[in-house]
């Protein structure tokens, strides 16, 4: 555990709790011969990599190649969405517990507030290191709380933490802290600004923050340029924001550099049609856009998406314009070759509130058979049934047990 400086002028109460390389965790802590060892979770292209592996050099989003070639003896492991699902909400459950004041960032990060918190549950450090404890307790992960005044903050003390660590900075050290890290550190850097800001010397963010605001508009433009210009003030008003829901919910699976045919590639998205769609009704949401995301063998990207004309949380709907888009992409998939499929489903709602379509009817066949599925899923495990045309691509079928 860390600490930056002594005493504050204002207490930092905002919290951002980070789980480490989320998805090489979850596999280490299910199966205990993978710990200790570099593992890789993908195909094709690396969708996390474990701490043992980026030792050497290995990143999230690299060709399995490349990163076998940076680290020979690494384990190569096939994700396991459900798997992850389930670990998130673990935890978030814990983050629940924590504070009523939750902002989720994605499936394995959130800000949490926990100003007001003092008398009953002790000082935000106090409150982080309890946090990590019941985590690691709960869920069996690692997971890294930085402890700040802003979000911003929070978030960057918790990047220089990792792994499993628990870093606090006092508002009274933010300068001595934020100053001496290089310019990625700030929010929305990314390697191409990083670069542009590198050559014309700004190297740090005490560069940038020296720097007159005319001078960084003149290099990024306007709007970033005042962002970076913020930031690098410690100026981030945002609260977390409580309650808030994703505007979207998808899935994607990297499909490795060999060629697939048109009838395997079909069944890969209605897998990932079927994760989705489980996901969206246990959210008791409802969405009308469907979106397909494409990666080709040159690296090149693309997305489609149309809209329903009702919003539905029923398979069948979302996967008939599924493979429709895919259709339409089809010979752009047979010239370049395809090396990831994704798909999303956007323009949200809850299903409580969403005007139904004639005849009034909000579950219909097609939502009975479903709600059937989700539940026979649940209570026997996401393997436990399966659509036909992915027969083959398990290593074997699991025979559910009855409970006792």
């Amino acid at each position: 555990m860390s600490r930056i400086g002594g005493a504050t002028r204002t207490e930092a109460t905002i919290l951002h709790a980070d789980l480490d390389a989320f998805y090489a965790s979850v596999e280490q802590r299910d199966n205990p011969s993978l710990r200790g060892k570099p593992v890789l979770v993908g195909g094709g292209v690396i969708l996390a990599a474990s701490y043992e592996a980026k030792k050497f050099g290995v990143k999230t989003a690299m060709t399995e190649r490349k990163a076998k070639d940076l680290c020979p003896q690494a384990i190569v492991v096939r994700p396991r969405f459900d798997a992850y699902t389930e670990a998130s909400r673990a935890v978030f459950d814990v983050f629940d517990d924590t504070s009523p004041i939750v902002e989720g960032l994605s499936i394995d990060e959130a800000f949490i507030d926990v100003g007001g918190l003092a008398k009953i549950a002790g000082s935000p450090e106090r409150i982080a290191a309890w946090l990590r404890a019941e985590v690691k307790d709960r869920v069996g992960l690692n997971i890294t709380v930085g402890v700040a005044r802003t979000k911003f903050l929070a978030k960057v003390a918790s990047a220089v933490a990792k792994p499993d660590g628990l870093l606090v900075v006092p508002p009274d050290m933010e300068t001595q802290f934020l100053y001496p890290l290089p310019v990625r550190a700030l929010w929305g850097v990314g390697k191409v600004t990083s670069e542009k800001l590198n050559d014309c010397g700004f190297i740090t963010v005490g560069d940038v923050a020296l720097a007159e605001r005319d001078n960084l508009t003149s290099i990024l433009g306007k709007a970033a340029g005042h962002h970076l210009y913020a930031l690098a003030h410690h100026q981030d008003p945002r609260p977390v924001v409580t309650g808030k829901r994703r505007g979207s919910v998808g899935s994607q699976q990297a499909l490795g550099r060999s060629r697939k045919t048109p009838q395997e590639i079909e069944s890969l998205l209605l897998g990932i049609v079927d994760r989705v769609m489980r996901r969206l009704r246990s959210g008791h949401r409802v969405a009308r856009t469907v979106v397909l995301r494409l990666r080709y063998d040159d690296f090149t990207r693309a997305t489609r998406s149309r809209s329903l004309r009702w919003a539905t949380a029923a398979t069948e709907p979302i996967a008939a314009v599924a493979l429709s888009l895919l259709d339409e992409a089809r010979l752009t998939i047979e010239q370049k070759g395809l090396t990831l499929i994704g798909l999303s489903v956007a323009n949200l709602s809850t299903d409580a509130i969403v005007q139904l379509a004639l005849p009034l009817d909000p579950i219909g066949e097609s939502g009975n058979l479903d709600r059937a599925l989700d539940e026979l899923r649940q209570r026997f495990g996401s393997k436990a049934i399966t659509r036909a045309s992915l027969l083959g691509r398990h290593t074997g079928f699991e025979v559910p047990k009855l409970p006792d």
